[in-house]
């Protein structure tokens, strides 16, 4: 016997192939237009901050999503920190600009720069890329990284390094860590919640439903040393995991549903 497809699940992917998917990518597009020709003038990335901020405001909008933040004073006790959070969904990162009320910069794999519009865009606009393959380039990636956070740049990391295959938390890799104590600033561990229910991997079809970024109390590095890099790598995702384990279940397409 043929199973019927659920009819809120059948509306939604129909809502989400002929509205929010094409106006998602061709905001992108437009917007990363945007961003290359301010380029052109604007040296310090701030234009082209404020324009990544009106895009994810809009893939967000557009996505049919309820984002709620929580500990949104944590955000803001520190000038400068490394901010880490758990790697979901493509729309991570549109949650992550429309929400941080300052300028960053973020570290991200060296492949996104091969795309279209988001690579142009990451390269233009100041962004780090990091290449995981080649310990060297690693290393240099960090030391442009630290490098940024000395000059009084916050910076922005996923320490997954890709986004999960089932929604479950990852081992995380040691650059955040590194970075925070090598510059001697905080921490700040970031858990997004329902994003990836929002835009599972593999997926073109969005879920609109309630999303959260939570962030947690900033962790000091003050006096650390490298030493202690897995320490704190240990504890940032062991800080994530307990905010993650206490976010409610927002999402009401279910994954078999899909």
């Amino acid at each position: 016997m043929t199973r019927r497809p659920d009819p809120l699940t059948f509306w939604q992917r129909w809502r989400s192939n002929i509205f929010r998917a094409p106006f998602f990518f061709g905001g992108t597009a437009m917007f990363g237009t945007a961003a290359l020709i301010a380029s052109l003038w604007a040296k310090t990335g701030r234009t082209q901050h404020r324009i990544a901020q009106v895009w994810a405001r809009t893939c967000v909008f557009l996505s049919g999503a309820r984002l709620d933040v929580i500990g949104a004073e944590n955000l803001r006790k520190h000038p400068v920190a490394v901010y880490a959070a758990n790697h979901t969904s493509y729309m991570d990162t549109p949650v992550v600009f429309s929400t941080l009320p300052f300028q960053f910069r973020i570290l991200a794999k060296k492949e996104l720069w091969s795309l279209p519009f988001i690579g142009w865009y990451l390269n233009r606009s100041g962004q780090i890329p990091i290449d995981t393959d080649n310990p060297r380039a690693t290393l240099s990636s960090l030391s442009a990284g630290v490098k940024a956070l000395r000059a009084g740049m916050p910076l922005f990391v996923f320490p997954e390094g890709s986004r999960t295959p089932d929604g479950e938390l990852k081992t995380f890799l040691a650059g955040a860590a590194y970075l925070a104590i090598r510059a001697q600033v905080p921490v700040v561990p970031i858990a997004l919640s329902g994003v990836y229910d929002l835009l599972p991997i593999h997926t073109s079809h969005f879920y609109p439903c309630e999303v959260a970024l939570m962030a947690g109390e900033p962790i000091e590095t003050s006096g650390m040393t490298p030493r202690q890099v897995d320490e704190l790598t240990e504890r940032l995702r062991s800080e994530i995991a307990r905010m993650l384990s206490a976010a409610p279940s927002v999402c009401a397409v279910s994954a078999e549903s899909r």
